[in-house]
């Protein structure tokens, strides 16, 4: 996989960094800078002083162009924003591809730790900030291509997800013509991104559903460790990894598939997934493991092992039961128990409050990423729904599918392929 250095399009001016724009604002800005009594006097210090050099966290920065979109293949990052647009009722193709080339752009200058187009209507919140990591992916929906005369070009692998037995879904908070993945390891940086794009798709398309999720913030741990969930468990184990041989084969399209502008780009599952935290807390810490297939404590499988070790799933114990159970979620899951079926996890955690009877709104927004959700998602998932132990601790209650292009070459904006090809 290779992406390139991000950089301007010939011709269009480097836009200011957040941080410099703080001391170089001018009259435009002195108004927000003078909001508190000492917005006057951090503006003439940031004008004269040298800035100190950003935290390591700070200034990590994602490439905008590239082979594939930013956001796929990267590290998750502690900070999360998935939110989906629907196109205003009289809004074309040539409407939609304005909008996409205004967001390529925001996106651009974000992820450089650039002020985003339209900096003088701009709140501030990241100025201080480098880029944090910051990525944003843009994906289309099947009804995108309807609204936008695109059906002939819409793929295959947009067919609507086939109903699953534990689906609660809320058709508000699901499905959408655009959507946008923004990940920060600042949320002031993260809500930034969100806020700019946002604002970008005024007149052209409104708002459909928006969730904010998290993980856990960098060096948080002694030593990089695989992320937890809300349950405590350890996530993302068998996770596909960009060294593994079969990566963009199950991640990506390649070149030359069908369609052609797909090529590089991936396809997003998009469920959001509320734990039963009260009813899985009440349940000792052995049945959890059983439920799960893993020890809590180091993620190891019970077949033994470190949490690394492949899962023996033929293994059984002194009393000739099975190690792993047989509707552990770990044995649902496994790429040999579903024809190899794989996918790229890349989740957030969420809390939206609490409920009216007390209990948490929180669990996970699962976003995976596979070349073909016919052969990826969807084999995995119907398998879970006919004997995952841990279904009875979870409830689905949105979902999405979303095809996400290829990335942006130097010069193009995220779906030009499509919407001028």
């Amino acid at each position: 996989m290779k992406d390139h250095h991000a950089t301007r399009p010939a011709g269009e001016p480097t836009g200011p960094s957040r941080r410099r724009l703080l001391g170089t604002a001018g009259a435009a800005g002195a108004a927000g800078l003078a909001f508190g009594a000492a917005g006057g006097a951090l503006g003439t210090a940031a004008a004269t002083e040298r800035p100190t050099a950003l935290s390591s966290v700070g200034a990590a920065r994602r490439p905008f162009h590239g082979v594939h979109q930013p956001g796929i293949a990267d590290p998750a990052q502690a900070h999360g924003h998935l939110i989906a647009f629907d196109l205003a009722a009289d809004t074309g193709r040539t409407e939609a591809a304005a909008l996409l080339r205004r967001w390529s752009r925001a996106a651009r200058a974000l992820m450089a730790g650039e002020a985003p187009p339209g900096r003088l209507h701009d709140t501030g919140i990241a100025l201080d900030a480098g880029p944090s990591s910051l990525t944003v992916t843009f994906g289309f929906g099947r009804t995108f291509f309807d609204r936008t005369g695109l059906t002939a070009r819409r793929p295959a692998a947009l067919e609507p997800l086939p109903p699953f037995s534990s689906d609660e879904l809320d058709p508000k908070r699901s499905n959408g013509d655009l959507w946008i993945q923004v990940g920060a390891d600042d949320s002031p940086v993260a809500f930034h991104a969100l806020r700019a794009l946002q604002r970008e798709a005024a007149g052209t398309a409104r708002v459909r559903w928006q969730m904010t999720g998290f993980n856990r913030s960098p060096g948080a741990t002694a030593s990089p460790r695989t992320a937890r969930n809300l349950m405590g468990q350890v996530d993302g184990t068998n996770n596909p990894r960009p060294t593994d041989e079969d990566f963009e084969r199950r991640v990506f399209v390649p070149a030359g598939g069908d369609p052609e502008w797909m090529a590089g780009g991936s396809y997003a599952v998009v469920r959001r997934i509320r734990m039963l935290l009260d009813a899985w807390e009440e349940v000792p810490l052995a049945e959890q493991e059983k439920v799960i297939g893993r020890r809590r404590s180091d993620g190891a499988p019970l077949s033994g092992g470190t949490e690394t070790t492949p899962v023996d799933l033929d293994k059984r114990n002194a009393d000739g039961e099975p190690a792993v159970a047989a509707d552990a979620h770990v044995r649902v899951t496994a790429p040999e128990t579903n024809g190899g079926a794989a996918m790229l996890r890349r989740s957030f955690s969420y809390h939206d409050g609490f409920r009216d009877d007390g209990a948490p709104d929180a669990g996970l927004l699962f976003v995976a990423w596979q070349a073909d959700p016919l052969r990826g998602f969807v084999p995995v998932q119907r398998k879970l729904d006919r004997g995952d132990a841990l279904s009875r601790f979870i409830r689905h209650e949105a979902s999405a599918l979303f095809a996400v292009p290829g990335g942006a070459r130097e010069g193009e904006y995220v779906g030009q392929r499509l919407l001028e090809g």
